[in-house]
């Protein structure tokens, strides 16, 4: 395989680790900077330049794109995508990532346990933000920020629109969230690689510091993950796109929250802690990738008209549940299962004695029409009543 490694720090920790497990494995590896290269759009080809000449051919990239570079360097990965070079993390999916907001709004319509979160623009609606999180204290979080930077803790709800007055003077967007006081000082980060969680560690703050990043003076430790942990971080990976990533969560009184989806995870503190072959679970991913390529059905996947692949999902109420898959129905309705999601556990191919639970989520090939009348009606969004504080229903008047 040929390799090229998109980053402009050649000589930092991780940009070295996957280089030495790359050249381990046999394979041809180059560190390419992302900001030399240069886009041809002018023929009836996509094609790219790197340092003035015609870049040569590569089987793979791995893009370590950092937040200054964002625009530039999605654009240099979509345009490797163009010319079908596979990438473990697409531009969309790093552009996805990157943006916090974003990110919260993809993350939030797939079930993904998060802290409660808010975005506002106007002064007047910051207090009914800071009541629809759960109250002071609450977390301030610049929209750009990386590693720690641009978070910060408001004890009480004064200070917070304080904080939140002055950023939106500077034309700084921030989110507003949920302080989960169970798990101040610690968090869990998951490296995801696929649909495997291969390593993850807890990471703890120091001193009276909230913030957890190492780069903040946070400690780290090896951490076995629950099921349930690893399903979310598994989860929130693919829903952004992303087949490598490292994400975040916290360790809520109801289970994981999911803080954020990082693109470019930074390998030294996990392997460290974990004395695991991070680098080498990378670099064997995208080699078998290269070898045998996951077909993205929604694109690529050519079929008569009128069939295409779908998910149901099995709701508690349905008539399939506690039916085995001979006698759901299904194949008589000309719609096979091609995929069984279970909690954290993946059946494919599933035999015809497999007995349907609530939550089964089934990938399925068949007639659309017949997979679209098994999903149930959407609910009307109903208005939501509630009380607000007098310092709230005050806010409503101002300006």
């Amino acid at each position: 395989m040929k390799l090229a490694i998109l980053s402009r720090a050649p000589h930092a920790y991780s940009t070295q680790r996957l280089r030495s497990a790359a050249e381990s494995r046999g394979h041809t590896v180059k560190v390419l900077n992302t900001l030399r290269f240069a886009i041809d759009l002018s023929g009836d080809e996509p094609d790219l330049q790197y340092r003035g000449r015609l870049l040569s051919d590569y089987d793979a990239i791995l893009p370590r794109i950092g937040n200054s570079i964002t625009y530039y360097g999605t654009a240099v990965v979509r345009q490797f995508e163009q010319m079908d070079v596979y990438t473990p993390n697409t531009a969309n999916g790093i552009t996805n990532s990157r943006d916090k907001l974003r990110a919260t709004q993809i993350l939030s319509r797939h079930n993904i346990g998060m802290p409660r979160t808010a975005f506002v623009n106007s002064r007047a609606d910051v207090r009914m933000a800071i009541e629809r999180v759960g109250g002071a204290p609450v977390v301030i979080k610049l929209l750009e920020g990386t590693q720690g930077i641009g978070v910060i803790l408001a004890p009480e709800a004064k200070i917070a629109e304080s904080i939140i007055e002055t950023l939106h003077s500077t034309k700084q967007n921030v989110l507003i969230q949920s302080f989960v006081a169970e798990s101040r000082g610690r968090d869990i980060r998951a490296l995801v690689v696929g649909d495997r969680v291969v390593a993850a560690m807890r990471r703890v703050a120091s001193g009276d510091e909230f913030r957890s990043n190492v780069h903040r003076g946070g400690t780290v430790e090896k951490v076995e993950l629950t099921a349930e942990f690893e399903e979310a971080a598994v989860r929130s990976a693919q829903i952004m796109g992303l087949r490598v990533a490292g994400v975040d969560m916290l360790e809520g009184k109801d289970g994981p929250l999911v803080m954020e989806v990082n693109s470019s995870p930074g390998l030294e503190g996990i392997e460290r802690a974990t004395g695991l072959d991070v680098a080498g679970a990378i670099i064997d991913f995208i080699d078998n990738q290269v070898g045998f390529p996951e077909i993205d059905v929604r694109q690529r996947l050519s079929v008569s008209t009128g069939y295409g692949v779908a998910e149901l999902v099995v709701h508690s109420n349905a008539d399939v549940v506690g039916k085995s898959l001979r006698d759901s129905g299904l194949w008589e309705r000309d719609i096979t299962v091609l995929t069984l999601h279970r909690g954290a556990s993946v059946i494919p191919n599933p035999r015809s004695g497999v007995v349907l639970e609530s939550g089964d989520r089934l990938l399925c090939f068949g007639r659309l029409e017949e997979m679209r009348s098994m999903i149930p009606d959407r609910r009307r969004r109903r208005a939501k009543v509630r009380k607000l504080p007098k310092a709230a229903k005050e806010a409503l008047t101002e300006d």
